[in-house]
C-alpha cells in the first residue's frame, strides 16, 4: 500500500498533543518539505525523483514517535508501517534515517545498542536516493531549515558528544557535498531562508 504526502501529513497531525511533545512533528514537516524542494530541483538537472513520494517519507521518517517511546522511534516505526500494511519503502524509510554509509555507527546520540534485525538491514540495505535525501535534510531540520552546522551543534547541545561523533559529522558533510556535486551549486541555495534561521 502507498501513501501520499496529504495522508502523512493527516497522520503527523492527528498526533498532535498525543505525545510529549510536538516537535517531533513540526520537524518531520519540515523534513519532508525540504526534501521535496531539493528533489525538485533533482528533477531540473535530469534526474527522475516522485516529488510527492519524497515529501510523503520526510513526513513519517520519525513516525515511531507516534506509537511508543521516542528512544525506539527507528523500529516502532518501522513495526507501525509494516502492521498497517505499507510498501517497503515507507517502513524502510523509519530504519534508514538515521544512519549513514550502510553504518549503524554511523548516527547521531551515540552508538545506538545492537538490534540484530537492524544492524543486519543497515548493513545489507541499497539506500535510494530518495533515502539520502531525507538523510540530509533530517541534519538540516529542526522545526525550520537550518545549516547543517546549526543542526549538528544542536543535536550535540541536546544529545551529547560520543566516541563516533566525529566520525558522523564528517559523513554528515561528505553527504551534503554528494548532493551539491548533483545539483552543481550549493544546496542551500534552495533555501534562502536559512540566513534568516542562523
Amino acid at each position: 500500500m502507498k501513501m501520499t504526502s496529504s495522508e502523512a501529513l493527516e497522520l503527523l497531525n492527528s498526533a498532535r498533543g498525543k505525545t510529549p511533545h510536538d516537535g517531533w512533528i513540526d520537524h518531520s514537516i519540515c523534513v519532508g518539505d525540504a526534501a521535496s524542494k531539493i528533489a525538485e530541483a533533482l528533477n531540473k538537472n535530469g534526474y527522475k525523483i516522485d516529488i510527492d513520494k519524497v515529501k510523503t517519507l520526510g513526513y513519517i521518517h520519525d513516525i515511531g514517535k507516534m506509537v511508543g517511546e521516542f528512544k525506539n522511534h527507528v523500529m516502532n516505526g518501522y513495526k507501525y508501517l509494516k502492521e498497517q500494511g505499507y510498501d517497503e519503502e515507507y517502513c524502510d524509510i523509519c530504519l534508514t534515517h538515521s544512519y549513514l554509509n550502510n553504518d549503524i555507527n554511523c548516527t547521531a546520540g551515540g552508538i545506538p545498542h545492537d538490534i540484530p534485525f537492524r544492524t543486519k538491514f543497515i548493513k545489507k540495505h541499497q539506500y535510494t536516493i530518495e533515502e539520502k535525501i531525507i538523510n540530509l535534510c533530517d541534519l538540516m531540520c529542526t522545526s525550520k531549515v537550518n545549516t547543517i552546522d546549526k543542526r549538528l551543534i544542536d543535536i550535540m547541545i541536546r544529545r551529547g558528544a560520543y566516541t563516533n561523533t566525529q566520525y558522523h559529522v564528517k559523513e554528515t558533510y561528505k553527504l551534503k557535498e554528494y548532493f551539491d556535486e548533483l545539483l552543481g551549486y550549493n544546496l542551500y541555495n534552495l533555501f534562502p531562508e536559512i540566513k534568516d534561521n542562523l
